[in-house]
């Protein structure tokens, strides 16, 4: 285990006290072991502190602490970012769970071809855990401008590799920072490859900031005028794409 590369896993956690250990130990059954798992919670209200702390103390892999005040999913995760020691880098959000090889087969894929980000697909659950009967299918390689067009990549199922990419920062764009983020690394000249294999499960709660589709379009409109500075027609032309793909996406 120690001969592997350190993967850090950034977990942010806000009140999900129903779903948050079933992530976390989706986490510990990985087959490739050497990961740190960075939980930052956010002042949850309810009692997801004290079921991320019981696991930081049976495993000293996961790194817990309690953020000082609420400030949102991007500040929650940069702080987790700020503590990560590992080459690679994955996100996996408090209610979301990864197959047990999902680490094992981005590490040795990243590795034989030497890519900075790879990505996907992913499977949809219900709240309760059990199948929507419905998978995300990946969409070829994405570079910038094709990812303006169609954010496909669920950050989930993502892995980077540090020593490209960088140092990394969430940018603060409400629910839309993981897209802000991989807009940043694309843009940087870095392309995202697919893994077509299912490697993680997205659990669609109906009271999650991503169900709001009207907000989370809000979002996106944002990242493609405030942070990337699209001139007005060609963010529009942008929207149109991500639309249409948003939708087929969930036929």
């Amino acid at each position: 285990m120690e001969s592997q590369p350190l993967v850090s896993v950034i977990m942010p956690s806000f009140n999900a006290e129903k779903y948050i250990a079933a992530s976390i130990e989706s986490v510990l059954q990985q087959t490739y072991g050497n990961w740190e798992l960075i939980i930052t919670d956010d002042c949850s209200s309810d009692r997801t502190p004290e079921i991320a702390q019981s696991y930081s103390e049976q495993d000293h892999r996961i790194n817990f602490v309690v953020a000082k005040q609420h400030s949102g999913i991007a500040q929650t995760r940069n702080q987790s970012i700020a503590r990560a020691k590992g080459r690679f880098m994955a996100f996996i959000d408090n209610d979301d769970l990864w197959v047990p090889n999902k680490l094992e087969k981005q590490v040795d894929f990243i590795l034989k071809h030497g890519f900075a980000f790879v990505y996907s697909a992913y499977e949809l659950i219900n709240e309760d855990g059990t199948p929507k009967g419905k998978t995300i299918q990946t969409a070829g390689v994405i570079n910038y401008n094709k990812y303006l067009r169609n954010t496909i990549i669920g950050s989930g199922t993502i892995m980077l590799d540090l020593e490209k990419t960088g140092s990394l920062q969430m940018p603060n764009n409400a629910t839309s920072d993981d897209m802000a983020l991989w807009c940043k690394i694309l843009k940087d000249g870095h392309n995202a490859y697919p893994m077509k294999e299912v490697l993680m499960k997205y659990r669609v709660r109906n009271n999650s900031a991503s169900a709001n589709k009207l907000k989370a379009a809000k979002d996106v409109w944002l990242v493609y005028r405030k942070q990337e500075k699209l001139p007005f027609f060609r963010a529009m032309a942008c929207f149109v794409g991500y639309a249409f793909n948003a939708f087929k996406k969930r036929l």
